[in-house]
């Protein structure tokens, strides 16, 4: 079967990376999670007390910075590494949440995760999730789509991810920082945020996660199959 990739771009709490690592696990692609780069650089940073305004910093810190994915063997899920070491954990914190959208926005940032992100997916077989896949990293991905909730499922979400991992945070804290995400991700000069025009828009509001799952699946299956024909046609 032929491979294809896949940019999954949309709102932050729809379930884009739970539902990425999804359907690359039923299609047997590769996962790279965007948003875990963004915020393994912004833990980076913070860790180094650097800013995202400083020219000097971001020089600095952009110098020394490899962010890989390594399967853990007795969960068998795909883990962050940050420089060799393991901040899956660290980099889900509300902490970084509150800041991630401060240094997703730095151009020099983007340009450098851009270039790690076109490289792993030169093999096609890949499916990525984030805010800019299908109008920067990826603009001819053979599929691409945006996934879209309204802002009291997504909150409700991302809390219960939150408890998962042990923190307990206010839900009118968490549709805050989610409201102040869409606006500085929507705005910013960067690689905004938005669905570009040939992108698929998945409401998952009213869906359960295997439903989303489905639905992006039976897309894929549907875009390697024109593809595989394509291919025979112009031989």
């Amino acid at each position: 079967m032929g491979k294809i990739v896949i940019a999954i771009d949309g709102y932050s709490g729809c379930g884009k990376s739970s539902t990425a690592k999804a359907v690359a696990q039923d299609l047997g692609y590769t996962y790279i999670d965007s948003g875990a780069m963004y915020r393994a650089v912004t833990l980076h940073f913070l860790n180094r007390h650097l800013s995202p305004t400083n020219p000097k910093d971001i020089l600095s810190g952009l110098e020394n910075l490899q962010i890989t994915f390594q399967a853990n063997p007795d969960s068998g899920q795909q883990e962050t590494y940050l420089n060799g070491l393991n901040v899956e954990k660290d980099i889900r914190s509300m902490r970084i949440s509150e800041r991630v959208s401060d240094f997703a926005k730095v151009k020099e940032i983007r340009e450098e995760l851009v270039a790690q992100q076109q490289r792993l997916g030169r093999k096609k077989g890949v499916v990525m999730d984030g805010r800019d896949i299908g109008s920067v990293v990826f603009p001819d991905a053979e599929l691409k789509v945006f996934m879209t909730a309204d802002l009291a499922t997504r909150a409700a979400r991302r809390q219960q991810e939150l408890i998962e991992r042990g923190e307990l945070v206010d839900l009118e804290d968490i549709k805050a920082n989610l409201g102040q995400r869409d606006e500085i991700d929507s705005n910013r000069k960067e690689s905004p945020l938005l669905k570009v025009a040939d992108a698929v828009e998945i409401d998952t509001s009213n869906l359960t996660f295997a439903e989303q799952v489905a639905q992006i699946v039976h897309l894929a299956e549907q875009r390697i199959k024109q593809t595989e024909d394509y291919a025979s046609n112009h031989r």
